[in-house]
Parts: C-alpha cells; sequence; structure tokens
C-alpha cells in the first residue's frame, strides 16, 4: 500500500511514484500485477485524481507499466539489472590494452618536466614563457571586454574553422609580421600543436603511411602520428638542420621546426630548405612546418617560411599557446583551401569546434594592439635573459666543457655532452641541488645524444647567473 508523509518536503506525487518504483524494482508488485484505478486509488489515499494520474503518467514514461484502454495499467515485463559487482569477474567490460598510451603520456610527464619529489629553486624550463602583470590586467580586460559584448548568437554551435574575426587578425598578424598572404578560409584555429598534428593524421593521411620527424625533435610530433598508427621514421639534425637526404624516400610527411630547431635550437641552412621544398614537390609529401620561436630572433629579422615558397605543399603550424601562455590553448594551421577544407570537415565531425570565450578573448587581445605589445615587451625580456645566459655559461666553465647552440634565435639553447657521458645522473645530481634542467634524451627517438635544454624565459638574469654557475659545480 502506498502512504503519504505529510512531513516530507517532496511533493505527494512524487512520494507516491517513489515507493511505486521501489515496490515494482523490489518484486513486490511482479509483472503483469494490475494496478488500481486512478480514481479509486485516489479516494483511498484521500488525494485528487489528478496527483495519481501523474504518477502513472511517469510510471508509463518511464517504461515501468504499459496501458491498455480493457486491461487497464499493470506492471511491465522487465527484468531487475544485476546489483554491484561483489568479484573481478562481475567487474564490467575489460579495457582493452594500449601500451603505447602509457609509454608516451610517461614519456610527455618526463620531457614537460616533472620534478616530483624534489624542491626546485631555479628551472630552466624551455616550455614556459614570460608572463607579467601587465599581460594578466590586459587579458583580464579583454575577457571582460569580450564577455560583456557577445550577443546570445555566439553560444550557438561555432565554426569549424574557428571564429571568423580571430582568423581575420591571424590573417593580418601573418602578413604584416610574416609575409605570409592568405585567405581566411586557410586559416583553421585548433587547441595546441597535438591537435594540429592529430586532424593532420585523420585527414591528410592513412594508418600506416610514413612520416618522417627530425631526431631530436618534438616528441609530441612523433608520439601524435604514431597513436594514429603511422609509421614514424626519425631523420637526424646536425648543425644546420634537418638532414634532407635521410629524409625516408616513401614519406607522405615530413615534420619539420626550420626557424629554430626544437631542441638542438640550430637554424635550417638555405640549402637544406630548399633540397626539402625540392624533396616535396618531387614526391610529392606534406611539409609540416612548425615556426617553433621564429618571433624571438636576435640577430636581423625572421627567416622566411617554407609556406611563403610553397604553399601548395606545406603546412604551416602557430601558436599561441607558445607565444602567449601554453593555458590558452590556440594554435593554427595555415594550407591550401583544399586542405584546410579537408581539415576543417575532420574537426566538425570529431570536435565540432573550440570554446567561444577564449576565441573571442584573444580576437580582442589582438585587434586591440596588446598582443603586438606585449610581443615586443617579450622579446625585450628574452633579448637580455638570452644575452645573460650564454654571459654565464661562458663563465661558468660550462661552455669550455660542453658544446653550446641555439643562440641566435628563440627561446632556449641547447648544453650539449658527448655520447657516452651519464646524462640521466648528472640531471639527478642537479635536481639535487634545485636546478631542474631538460635532458637531451627527451627530445630523441632513436638518437644516443646527450645533453640539456636550458630555457631562460622565466629566470631572471640574477638567477641565471646563480644557476649557471651552480651547474657547473655539479657538471664539470
Amino acid at each position: 500500500m502506498l502512504t503519504i508523509d505529510r512531513n516530507d518536503d517532496r511533493p505527494i506525487w512524487q512520494q507516491l511514484l517513489d515507493q511505486a518504483i521501489h515496490n515494482i524494482t523490489a518484486g513486490h508488485w511482479p509483472p503483469g500485477q494490475l494496478l488500481l484505478p486512478s480514481r479509486e486509488l485516489a479516494q483511498l489515499l484521500g488525494v485528487s485524481r489528478s496527483t495519481i494520474q501523474i504518477v502513472y503518467e511517469e510510471l508509463f514514461s518511464r517504461g515501468y507499466t504499459v496501458t491498455s484502454r480493457r486491461g487497464g495499467t499493470r506492471v511491465s515485463e522487465w527484468k531487475q539489472a544485476a546489483g554491484p559487482a561483489t568479484d573481478a569477474t562481475a567487474a564490467g567490460p575489460p579495457l582493452p590494452e594500449l601500451p603505447y598510451l602509457d609509454a608516451a603520456v610517461d614519456h610527455l610527464h618526463h620531457w614537460m618536466g616533472d620534478s616530483r619529489p624534489y624542491r626546485v629553486d631555479i628551472n630552466f624550463s624551455p616550455h614556459e614563457p614570460f608572463l607579467d602583470e601587465r599581460f594578466h590586467q590586459l587579458w583580464r580586460q579583454s575577457f571582460l571586454q569580450a564577455a560583456a559584448g557577445i550577443d546570445a548568437s555566439r553560444w550557438a554551435c561555432g565554426d569549424p574553422y574557428g571564429y571568423l574575426p580571430l582568423r581575420e587578425q591571424i590573417q593580418r598578424y601573418l602578413s604584416l609580421e610574416r609575409e605570409i598572404h592568405v585567405q581566411v578560409n586557410q586559416i583553421l584555429l585548433t587547441s595546441g600543436a597535438q591537435h594540429s598534428l592529430d586532424l593532420i593524421a585523420q585527414a591528410l593521411l592513412r594508418a600506416g603511411d610514413t612520416v618522417t620527424v627530425e631526431d631530436p625533435g618534438f616528441p609530441a610530433a612523433w608520439m601524435a602520428m604514431k597513436y594514429r598508427g603511422m609509421n614514424v621514421v626519425p631523420a637526424p639534425v646536425d648543425e644546420y638542420g634537418l638532414q634532407v637526404d635521410r629524409i625516408h624516400p616513401q614519406s607522405k610527411l615530413v615534420f619539420v621546426t626550420p626557424s629554430h630547431q626544437c631542441a638542438v635550437g640550430v637554424i635550417m641552412s638555405e640549402p637544406r630548405r630548399q633540397g626539402l621544398l625540392h624533396l616535396a614537390a618531387s614526391a610529392p609529401c606534406w611539409i609540416v612546418e612548425d615556426d617553433y620561436d621564429s618571433e624571438f630572433r636576435y640577430r636581423g629579422a625572421p627567416l622566411p617560411t617554407l609556406f611563403s615558397q610553397q604553399p601548395r605543399n606545406t603546412l604551416y603550424m602557430m601558436s599561441f599557446s607558445k607565444m602567449i601562455a601554453p593555458g590558452i590553448r590556440l594554435s593554427a594551421i595555415v594550407g591550401s583551401a583544399e586542405a584546410i577544407s579537408r581539415l576543417a570537415r575532420v574537426q566538425q565531425l570529431t570536435y565540432r569546434h573550440l570554446p567561444m570565450m577564449e576565441q573571442l578573448t584573444l580576437a580582442r587581445f589582438i585587434a586591440r594592439g596588446h598582443f603586438m605589445r606585449h610581443m615586443r615587451r617579450v622579446r625585450n625580456v628574452y633579448r637580455r635573459r638570452h644575452e645573460a645566459m650564454t654571459k654565464a655559461i661562458m663563465a661558468s666553465g660550462l661552455g669550455g666543457r660542453f658544446t653550446l647552440s641555439g643562440v641566435e634565435t628563440g627561446s632556449h639553447m641547447l648544453l650539449e655532452a658527448e655520447d657516452t657521458y651519464d646524462e640521466q645522473t648528472a640531471t639527478r645530481r642537479a635536481l639535487e641541488q634545485g636546478i631542474y634542467v631538460y635532458p637531451l634524451s627527451s627530445y630523441c627517438l632513436e638518437s644516443n645524444r646527450k645533453g640539456w635544454v636550458l630555457g631562460f624565459p622565466n629566470v631572471d638574469e640574477a638567477a641565471i647567473q646563480r644557476g649557471s654557475h651552480r651547474l657547473a659545480d655539479i657538471l664539470v
């Protein structure tokens, strides 16, 4: 029998519904049992018939009962699901084995830097850009203004290409700063370099295709490609950049960081650039050009892009996550209209579109001139810290013991040891002394090169000097 508790805060119909469901699921009302007509039950309980009708309608809509004109309302034929698992055999479907996933994530953690359980005093991180209070103020201001001015239509499904006004700002920036002249339909917004590479793998390659990457190089590039089933082949890097003659002849794609090689820090020489462009045109294959650190050049203007010389074969990647802050998670891919259209269709299928507020905020941040002023401020900071790092390494004796490279551009440089050097032990000893350095081996796929990638964006000049001398005491 159903009862009513007048002291219960729940509505009467909800109390009755909960009791009815309990009686059915507990087996007190077995399948096929006929329920009292709504009028009769209402009289017994002393409630209105409409209250009972609500209960019966809810039972029917949830599948607990069936009704017919002549047969009335009966408990439906159904089977109670098994209760909570009490042993491993009833724990649910087994997870598929993904051995590469765990290994790749562990590698990413190591590459990005995981100092636990050590206390770090000086962190020569190459992954964290310089941010000051002025940036925080302007970004908050841009966010609040974007939020205040947004209309209701912006909360609908967005454009898979990305927010048009932001793509227009990027189009203008590329034209003025990088001499890349494209239409807005040649720009696709993504949530970072790894997202960009994942889209490229899905849209332009097939599982089993051969992909050539730099070694040492950008770990996220080969990990994203491997996870999508590509045959990833390393090609070595020397003082002139990627060794083009070592690119696998069956490559469908070549990933390269020509402006400031990720890890070694060298600039790809012009003969190598022309050789790569010729290879891509004759093969043909895709070039993915990650314009890594090109904005931070200390001798002259940024170098011309591969994309500006061969736009049909090249996909150009830029990342505001790197230029401004990793947490922004906004990047762009630039390519031919046909290639970008294909990428946008995959994005629409798998991701729909990017979060709107970040795009609105960045568009306003650029349009108000804050981005260019921030970049000028950052360049000046990096120039001073780059000079301080170079001097400190030479003065400390590190420059005499190890080879320094990557000093013309970018936000990091490489201190390279001999291949036989015990890099891991030295890295751990430095960490025990509160100095975090990033081993070159984390950037290597098959290469046996040793050393440390030293970033300076978040280390002031005084800390650079102290850290370099403490590091010299440990390594030299």
